[in-house]
């Protein structure tokens, strides 16, 4: 059942949005390429069996870790402000 103004299925259409854009935004981020022989970040020397594993890795399991570890938030907010959807 829809909210206010809102057709029926609206919110699991905004909900589908989102995780297409969060599988597009992961995919996106896959590495490509050649990979490097060292680190981007820190310098160090990446394993050959990282390299074969991941083609196209640019930072070592240490750096990429730290990076996994940051939160990454979605610059599109769906739900908008009940202000905007008084108007």
């Amino acid at each position: 059942m829809a909210n206010g103004w809102a057709p029926d299925g609206a919110v699991q259409d905004q909900i589908e949005d989102s995780l297409n854009d969060a599988v597009s935004a992961a995919r996106a981020s896959i590495p490509r390429g050649d990979s490097l022989a060292d680190c981007e970040v820190c310098g160090d020397a990446i394993p050959e069996g990282r390299r074969r594993a991941l083609p196209g890795v640019r930072t070592c399991v240490t750096c990429q870790s730290g990076r996994e570890r940051r939160p990454v938030y979605s610059a599109i907010n769906r739900r908008g402000s009940k202000d905007s959807q008084l108007r």
